[in-house]
């Protein structure tokens, strides 16, 4: 089966399930979905390896996984997330001095998920858009929240020079050189990125924690670097900060 029919077909199976309430056996997912027994059973294999799909031996069916729930349980903290943030994000905007662009991100391994954003007039068009993966290294809101986790977990997800992938050429090209990065941004509360992400932009971000002090999300900005003089860019930080830290407020019920 090639790849993109089992892709879809696959996907067709997590969906027959989740409208079944109890496991379903296979020959009646082949029947229902007009897919052929083996190819059934080949896809129910790869899904059950990657946690989407359980088999029940004694019905001699299958169900959904707990995969499944933790995605379902990821797009409730981001929509949550999102709807707690997006004040926040608008105040970014009015705050910040000169246009810019807004954002919400979490972390997802080594890559950052935007979820929300809000610009002002005349703000930067940037690559990010609420769905957008980026590599969490180059970001600044990816800094703010590797620079809360713990060195060794940060080290997991870097665990050598290769994982230091570049958009512009530009960026940390050892881990050492990371770790300095993560070490600035611990040190001043704020993230910064200049020209990593995309030419002529520059971003600044805050984390924002959970009751158990893990980084949560992170809200960032982005804008013109060239339009930017220090004390402009240190005004920018401190909106976000404010905003990171209220939004750290509000997930911990401090609000």
């Amino acid at each position: 089966m090639p790849e993109v029919p089992a892709a879809r077909a696959a996907l067709r199976i997590v969906s027959h399930l989740a409208a079944h309430g109890d496991p379903v056996p296979a020959s009646l997912i082949s029947r229902a979905l007009d897919l052929p027994r083996s190819s059934t059973y080949q896809l129910l294999r790869v899904l059950m390896d990657e946690g989407y799909v359980v088999h029940y031996p004694e019905l001699r069916a299958y169900g959904l996984g707990g995969h499944v729930a933790e995605i379902g349980s990821a797009v409730l903290r981001a929509s949550r997330l999102g709807s707690l943030a997006m004040p926040l994000l608008d105040r970014v905007v009015a705050e910040a001095g000169l246009p810019v662009a807004a954002q919400l991100a979490v972390l997802h391994g080594s890559d950052v998920s935007y979820v929300g954003q809000a610009s002002a007039p005349r703000a930067p068009t940037t690559v990010v858009r609420v769905g957008v993966r980026l590599p969490a290294h180059l970001t600044a809101t990816g800094r703010a929240m590797l620079a809360a986790l713990p060195a060794a977990q940060v080290r997991a997800l870097y665990p050598h020079r290769d994982a230091l992938i570049t958009r512009q050429g530009i960026g940390p090209a050892t881990l050492a050189d990371l770790d300095a990065i993560l070490a600035a941004a611990r040190e001043r509360g704020v993230a910064s990125e200049d020209g990593e992400i995309t030419a002529d932009y520059a971003s600044v971000a805050a984390v924002a924690t959970d009751r158990g002090g893990y980084p949560a999300a992170a809200i960032g900005a982005t804008f013109r670097s060239g339009t930017a003089a220090s004390d402009v860019r240190e005004r920018v930080a401190e909106a976000v900060t404010a905003a990171a830290a209220q939004l750290t407020a509000r997930l911990t019920g401090r609000a």
